[in-house]
């Protein structure tokens, strides 16, 4: 028999509204009120400066390590909202604006990075899973919950944030599978920051898209400007109403860029040149996004600068209502009472050698 060819009609779109220099493209400018879109700036902004703030207190030893989202907040942001607060938001770990838009307070963020459990409770009612560190496990997650959703008849639907680093794990292929599969309203946002840690993205694969990644399992992708929040908000629009009226999944491949490290145990400066993070800092989200709400009469430099105080004061608050949690009322040592049943010897050498190094600390300081 001779060779046949199969013909498929997939294609992957590219979608944007902001260029870099705040231009627009008025045939695909959503109609969103001025309220919403002073809140999508407002929360961006909260996002970038809130990681300013914690980098900071990273570097002064008062939390612990964590994923800074600089460069990231209108992927974050512009999905996020697209969201109703029925719906499920299933985060990996460099989502903070849009947890904090979707009700995490600042305060237990700090908390959480500070390592206290406490940090990581979630309110009753509020539909957003807990910051996941395996790359890519949460993709599962959100199927998971995408499907039961639609097995109970409801018309909710599960968002799912992961990076480029996640595409190359079987998790995401196994989720994209079943989603494909059983159409289940699930969005799945790729962050495509060009960086997992230190790989670059054209050394993960050799797809020209990640967003076509999905076509092999059924599902539509399209690729959009993530640094476009108006973009990235459309797409997130669209692919949410299809989950919503039961067309099943969709891919979104939010290109973006990681201005920070990858977290604070990183030193991005040891594989990624400084002219690259420039060139992309002329395409940062939150300029981009100021010169079309000044465009449009909603903000001006007054406007940010009384923005910006009201934001600087809402940290601090929250910065000092987190550290009286963390006062020193608190016994490090009690990390070690709950691990095990009946502590072994391990366990105990390491409770001395931290009691060692508290009581030399202590001694330090007197």
């Amino acid at each position: 028999m001779p060779r046949e060819v199969v013909e498929l009609s997939y294609k992957v779109e590219h979608l944007s509204i902001l260029d870099k220099d705040g231009n627009l493209d008025e045939a695909l400018e959503p109609e969103l009120t001025d309220e919403f879109l002073l809140s999508l700036h407002r929360w961006m902004l909260l996002g970038r400066r809130f990681d300013e703030r914690m980098l900071s207190l990273q570097r002064q030893g008062r939390i612990g390590t964590f994923a800074p989202i600089t460069g990231q907040e209108a992927a974050n942001i512009g999905a996020a909202s697209a969201l109703r607060d029925s719906d499920w938001m299933v985060v990996a770990f460099r989502e903070t604006a849009g947890e904090l838009m979707r009700g995490r307070s600042l305060v237990d963020t700090l908390l959480y990075y500070g390592g206290y459990n406490e940090g990581g409770y979630i309110d009753k009612g509020v539909n957003n899973l807990p910051v996941a560190v395996p790359v890519g496990s949460q993709t599962l997650h959100a199927v998971g919950i995408a499907w039961s959703i639609k097995y109970r008849g409801g018309d909710d639907v599960a968002m799912v944030f992961f990076g480029d680093g996640a595409t190359s794990q079987g998790d995401f292929h196994e989720a994209l599978n079943f989603a494909g599969v059983y159409q289940v309203p699930a969005v799945f946002v790729c962050q495509n920051n060009q960086w997992a840690i230190s790989v670059p993205r054209e050394q993960q694969t050799r797809s020209k898209t990640l967003a076509q990644k999905a076509l092999a399992y059924g599902v539509p992708g399209i690729q959009v400007d993530g640094n476009d929040v108006l973009a990235v908000y459309t797409a997130a629009a669209e692919a949410i109403d299809r989950a919503r009226t039961d067309k099943g999944p969709t891919l979104i491949e939010a290109v973006t860029y990681r201005m920070s490290v990858h977290t604070t145990a990183d030193d991005p400066s040891r594989y990624r040149e400084d002219e690259e993070v420039e060139k992309w800092a002329e395409r940062d989200p939150i300029t981009r996004f100021q010169i079309y709400l000044e465009h449009k009469g909603l903000l001006d430099d007054k406007k940010i600068e009384t923005l910006e105080e009201d934001v600087a004061q809402q940290i601090r608050d929250a910065v000092q209502k987190a550290e009286e949690v963390m006062g020193d009322s608190v016994d490090p040592l009690g990390m070690f009472d709950y691990m095990y049943a009946e502590p072994h010897g391990y366990l105990m050498a390491q409770r001395e050698e931290l009691a060692a190094e508290l009581e030399a600390k202590e001694a330090h300081r007197g």
